[in-house]
C-alpha cells in the first residue's frame, strides 16, 4: 500500500533497496510470477523491522494495485543495521490494464527499536513488463549459394485485458546471423513488425549458419530472442 513520505525520530536511514536484482519483471497471461525484494536500513538504536512494497498509481490516494507478497525475513547485519527480504507474487489476472505495464513505484519503510522510523512512498522504481514471444523461419532449406533466403517471424506480447497474445506492431527487430562453427551472432539488418506483428525480409545466402530474430524490448515489453534456424547453403 502506498504511504505518504514520513520520518520520525530523525535517525533512521535506508541504505539499499533491490527488487528482482534490478531486472525487469516480465508477466504473461497465466503463470504467477514470483520475484524477490529486500531493503536494508540502519539506525543508531538498531532496526526492529523494515519493508519493501511495489505499487502502481499516481499517489497514495490513487493507487491502482499493490503487488502481494509473502512474510518478510529479516537478517541482522550488525548492531545498527538489518536487511529484510520478501517474495512478491504477481498473478496476471490481477493486472487489469495493459497501460499498467512499465514503471512501478517501490515504497520502503523501516522502524527502529526506539520510537523512530521512516516511510518513503517512491524510493525507487521497478519495471513490470508484458511478456513477449518471437518466432523465426528461414527458407528455403537447403538453398543454393547466392540465392535469396526469406526470413519470416512474428512478435507477440501478453494482453492483460484479453488474456491472450496479440501482435506487437511497428517494432524494430534485429535479424542476426551466426556462421556454422562459431558462437557469436551478428546483426545483419533491422526489420519492423507490421500491423499484426509479422516480420518478413530477404537476405542473400552465402554460407551455412543460423538465423534468428532479436527484440531488445521497451519499458513496457520484455526482451526476447528466438533460437537459431539453420540453413544449409550449397
Amino acid at each position: 500500500m502506498a504511504q505518504a513520505d514520513e520520518s520520525w525520530g530523525g535517525d533512521t536511514t535506508i541504505t539499499k533497496v533491490t527488487v528482482n536484482g534490478g531486472k525487469p519483471i516480465a508477466v504473461g497471461i497465466a503463470n504467477v510470477v514470483t520475484f524477490p525484494g529486500s531493503v536494508t536500513a540502519a539506525d543508531p538504536d538498531g532496526i526492529e523491522t523494515a519493508g519493501v512494497h511495489v505499487w502502481h498509481g499516481t499517489s497514495e490516494e490513487d493507487t491502482d494495485m499493490t503487488v502481494p507478497k509473502g512474510s518478510r525475513i529479516c537478517t541482522v547485519v550488525n548492531s545498527t543495521t538489518k536487511t529484510c527480504g520478501v517474495t512478491f507474487k504477481l498473478d496476471p489476472r490481477d493486472l487489469r490494464k495493459n497501460a499498467w505495464a512499465g514503471r512501478w513505484n517501490v515504497a520502503v519503510d523501516a522502524f527502529d527499536k526506539g520510537n523512530g522510523g521512516i516511510s518513503l512512498n517512491a524510493y525507487k522504481y521497478a519495471y513490470i513488463q508484458r511478456y513477449s514471444k518471437l518466432s523465426v523461419n528461414a527458407s528455403p532449406e537447403p538453398v543454393a549459394k547466392g540465392k535469396s533466403i526469406t526470413v519470416t517471424g512474428k512478435l507477440t506480447r501478453a494482453n492483460w485485458e484479453t488474456h491472450d497474445y496479440r501482435g506487437c506492431t511497428d517494432q524494430p527487430v534485429k535479424l542476426q546471423f551466426r556462421k556454422a562453427g562459431t558462437d557469436t551472432y551478428t546483426t545483419v539488418k533491422t526489420v519492423h513488425t507490421n500491423s499484426t506483428g509479422n516480420l518478413k525480409t530477404t537476405v542473400t545466402a552465402s554460407t551455412d549458419g543460423y538465423w534468428r530474430y532479436y527484440f531488445s524490448g521497451t519499458s513496457t515489453t520484455a526482451t526476447v530472442k528466438t533460437a537459431g534456424d539453420f540453413v544449409d547453403v550449397r
